[in-house]
C-alpha cells in the first residue's frame, strides 16, 4: 500500500500463503544471526577444547587417507577390474568417510577433515584466523601419517599403484584439471554450507543429524565425476599427504594445481553463500 512500509523478513516470501511447506521464515524470537568470529583469539590456545578439536582433525584425516588409499591400492592392484571395488567403489569410500568421519567429530572440531572447508569456513567469519591455522596443519600431518601407514604396510604394492597421489590424467590439460577441482570444490564447500546452516538447524530440527550425509554424497558425487580427470583432490591435505609419502616427481609437477583451484573453489562457494543465498533483503518502500 502507498506510504506503509513493507517489512520483508530474512527469506520470506509476501505471499505467506504460497510459501511451500519447511521453507518458512524465521522471526527473532526463533534465529538469530551468531556473531562473526574474531579475526584473532589468543584465549583459544588456553582451551582445552582447542587442542582437542585439532587432535580430532589430525585423527579423522589419518583415517580417512588410511581407508582411500588402501582403497585404491586395492583396486590398482586387481587385474580383473570387474572383480574389484571400481571407480564407483573408490568414490564411495571417499564419500563414505567424510559421511563417517564428520558424524564423528562435527560435535569437537566441526568436522572439516579438508583445508579447502576449513578455508571457506573462515572466509565466512565461521572460525578465527588462529583456528583455522591450526586446523590446516593438523589435517597435513595427519594426512602425511595415514598415507605412510598405508606405504609401510606394502611398500612395492604402494609404488607401484601410484600411492594414490593427484595428477592430471593424460588427455586432459592442466586447465582442464584446475577446472575440475575448483568446481568439484565448489559443490563440496556449498553443501558444507548449505547442511550446517544455523537458520536451517534452528527451523528443521532433523538438519544437524542428517547434515553428514549430504557432504558425503557430494563427496562421493565428484568422485565420480573427476577421478577420471585428476583422480579428484578437492582436499590439499589429501593431495599433499600422498604426494609426500609417494614422493615421486609426477606426483610433485601439478600439486599447485590442488591447492590453487580447491582455495578458488571454496572462496566462490562462500562468497555465493554469504553474499547471494543468505542475504538480507533491504526493507522496500511502497
Amino acid at each position: 500500500m502507498e506510504g506503509k512500509e513493507e517489512d520483508v523478513k530474512l527469506g520470506a516470501s509476501k505471499f505467506s500463503e504460497r510459501q511451500p511447506i519447511g521453507t518458512s521464515a524465521q522471526t527473532d524470537k526463533d534465529y538469530k544471526e551468531p556473531p562473526p568470529a574474531p579475526l584473532f583469539e589468543p584465549g583459544e590456545l588456553h582451551s582445552w577444547s582447542f587442542w582437542r578439536a585439532g587432535i580430532a582433525e589430525f585423527i579423522a584425516t589419518f583415517l580417512f587417507l588410511y581407508i582411500t588409499i588402501l582403497t585404491v591400492m586395492g583396486y590398482s592392484r586387481t587385474n580383473n577390474k570387474c572383480a574389484s571395488v571400481g571407480v564407483q567403489g573408490i568414490a564411495w569410500a571417499f564419500g563414505g568417510m567424510i559421511f563417517a568421519l564428520v558424524y564423528c567429530t562435527a560435535g569437537i572440531s566441526g568436522g572439516h577433515i579438508n583445508p579447502a572447508v576449513t578455508f571457506g569456513l573462515f572466509l565466512a567469519r565461521k572460525l578465527s584466523l588462529t583456528r583455522a591455522i591450526f586446523y590446516i596443519v593438523m589435517q597435513c600431518l595427519g594426512a602425511i601419517c595415514g598415507a605412510g601407514v598405508v606405504k609401510g604396510f606394502e611398500k612395492g604394492l604402494y609404488e607401484n599403484s601410484g600411492g594414490g597421489a593427484n595428477v592430471v590424467n593424460h588427455g586432459y590439460t592442466k586447465g582442464d584439471g584446475l577446472g575440475a577441482e575448483i568446481i568439484g570444490t565448489f559443490v563440496l564447500v556449498y553443501t558444507v554450507f548449505s547442511a550446517t546452516d544455523a537458520k536451517r538447524n534452528a527451523r528443521d530440527s532433523h538438519v544437524p543429524i542428517l547434515a553428514p550425509l549430504p557432504i558425503g554424497f557430494a563427496v562421493f558425487l565428484v568422485h565420480l565425476a573427476t577421478i577420471p580427470i585428476t583422480g579428484t583432490g578437492i582436499n590439499p591435505a589429501r593431495s599433499l599427504g600422498a604426494a609426500i609419502i609417494y614422493n615421486k616427481d609426477h606426483a610433485w609437477d601439478d600439486m599447485w594445481i590442488f591447492w590453487v583451484g580447491p582455495f578458488i573453489g571454496a572462496a566462490l562457494a562462500a562468497l555465493y553463500h554469504q553474499i547471494v543465498i543468505r542475504a538480507i533483503p533491504f526493507k522496500s518502500r511502497a
